[in-house]
Protein backbone atom coordinates (compact mmCIF):
# COMPACT_ATOMS: atom_id res chain seq x y z
CA UNK A 1 0.00 0.00 0.00
CA UNK A 2 1.25 3.40 -0.28
CA UNK A 3 1.56 5.62 2.64
CA UNK A 4 1.68 9.38 2.41
CA UNK A 5 2.84 11.79 5.18
CA UNK A 6 1.83 15.62 4.40
CA UNK A 7 3.86 18.30 6.42
CA UNK A 8 3.99 22.27 5.89
CA UNK A 9 0.49 23.52 6.99
CA UNK A 10 0.16 26.15 9.91
CA UNK A 11 -1.72 29.09 11.29
CA UNK A 12 -1.77 31.88 8.53
CA UNK A 13 -3.45 35.16 8.41
CA UNK A 14 -5.28 36.17 5.41
CA UNK A 15 -3.36 36.77 2.55
CA UNK A 16 -0.37 34.55 3.88
CA UNK A 17 1.49 32.24 1.56
CA UNK A 18 2.36 28.50 2.75
CA UNK A 19 3.93 25.65 0.66
CA UNK A 20 2.38 22.49 2.04
CA UNK A 21 4.63 18.93 0.92
CA UNK A 22 3.85 15.26 0.66
CA UNK A 23 6.25 12.65 0.13
CA UNK A 24 4.44 9.09 -1.12
CA UNK A 25 6.24 5.67 -0.38
CA UNK A 26 6.13 4.17 -3.73
CA UNK A 27 8.54 3.23 -6.26
CA UNK A 28 6.24 4.14 -9.09
CA UNK A 29 5.35 7.63 -7.92
CA UNK A 30 6.36 8.61 -11.54
CA UNK A 31 3.48 6.75 -13.23
CA UNK A 32 0.89 8.11 -10.14
CA UNK A 33 -1.57 10.74 -10.85
CA UNK A 34 -1.51 12.79 -7.44
CA UNK A 35 -4.13 15.27 -6.06
CA UNK A 36 -4.23 17.73 -3.41
CA UNK A 37 -7.32 17.04 -1.03
CA UNK A 38 -8.87 18.85 1.88
CA UNK A 39 -11.67 18.59 4.75
CA UNK A 40 -13.13 21.62 6.32
CA UNK A 41 -14.55 21.63 9.49
CA UNK A 42 -18.06 19.93 9.34
CA UNK A 43 -17.39 19.09 5.57
CA UNK A 44 -17.04 16.22 3.22
CA UNK A 45 -13.39 16.37 1.68
CA UNK A 46 -12.55 17.57 -1.50
CA UNK A 47 -9.92 17.40 -4.38
CA UNK A 48 -8.44 20.76 -4.60
CA UNK A 49 -5.66 20.18 -7.27
CA UNK A 50 -4.19 17.62 -9.21
CA UNK A 51 -1.70 16.44 -11.92
CA UNK A 52 -0.58 13.83 -14.01
CA UNK A 53 2.32 11.60 -14.79
CA UNK A 54 3.11 14.23 -17.39
CA UNK A 55 2.62 17.19 -15.69
CA UNK A 56 -1.25 18.22 -16.67
CA UNK A 57 -2.82 20.18 -14.03
CA UNK A 58 -6.30 20.63 -12.52
CA UNK A 59 -7.68 23.15 -9.87
CA UNK A 60 -11.18 23.49 -8.46
CA UNK A 61 -12.35 26.81 -9.39
CA UNK A 62 -12.35 28.29 -5.73
CA UNK A 63 -8.58 27.60 -5.32
CA UNK A 64 -7.30 28.50 -9.23
CA UNK A 65 -4.63 31.52 -9.25
CA UNK A 66 -3.70 30.85 -5.83
CA UNK A 67 -2.56 27.34 -5.21
CA UNK A 68 -0.30 25.51 -7.67
CA UNK A 69 0.74 21.75 -7.73
CA UNK A 70 4.06 20.42 -8.38
CA UNK A 71 5.78 17.47 -8.26
CA UNK A 72 9.83 15.95 -7.80
CA UNK A 73 9.32 12.41 -9.13
CA UNK A 74 12.94 11.80 -8.07
CA UNK A 75 12.44 12.49 -4.51
CA UNK A 76 8.31 10.88 -4.78
CA UNK A 77 7.01 13.95 -3.67
CA UNK A 78 4.13 16.54 -4.49
CA UNK A 79 3.60 19.37 -3.24
CA UNK A 80 0.89 22.47 -3.41
CA UNK A 81 2.05 26.03 -2.93
CA UNK A 82 -0.89 27.69 -1.47
CA UNK A 83 -0.99 32.08 -1.68
CA UNK A 84 -3.54 34.32 -0.67
CA UNK A 85 -4.95 32.50 1.72
CA UNK A 86 -8.56 33.06 2.57
CA UNK A 87 -10.52 31.63 6.22
CA UNK A 88 -12.50 29.62 4.10
CA UNK A 89 -9.26 27.45 2.92
CA UNK A 90 -9.44 26.64 6.55
CA UNK A 91 -9.25 23.01 6.54
CA UNK A 92 -7.11 19.33 6.89
CA UNK A 93 -5.37 19.09 3.49
CA UNK A 94 -4.46 15.68 2.22
CA UNK A 95 -2.32 14.30 -0.34
CA UNK A 96 -3.47 10.85 -2.24
CA UNK A 97 -3.46 9.32 -5.69
CA UNK A 98 -6.05 10.99 -7.78
CA UNK A 99 -9.23 10.06 -9.70
CA UNK A 100 -9.24 7.25 -7.26
CA UNK A 101 -7.62 7.70 -3.79
CA UNK A 102 -6.07 5.04 -1.97
CA UNK A 103 -8.13 3.83 0.78
CA UNK A 104 -5.65 4.60 3.53
CA UNK A 105 -4.81 8.10 3.72
CA UNK A 106 -2.00 10.32 5.90
CA UNK A 107 -2.34 11.98 8.36
CA UNK A 108 -2.98 15.58 6.52
CA UNK A 109 -1.31 18.51 8.05
CA UNK A 110 -3.91 21.19 8.97
CA UNK A 111 -4.04 24.91 7.83
CA UNK A 112 -5.69 27.28 9.70
CA UNK A 113 -6.68 31.08 8.11
CA UNK A 114 -7.14 33.08 10.38
CA UNK A 115 -6.73 36.88 11.76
Amino acid sequence: QVQFVESGGGLVQPGGTLRLSCAASTTIFGFLSMGWYRQAPGKQRELVASMTPSGRTHYVDSVKGRFTISRDNAKNTVALHVNNLKTEDTAVYYCNLHPTPNEYWGQGTPVTVSS
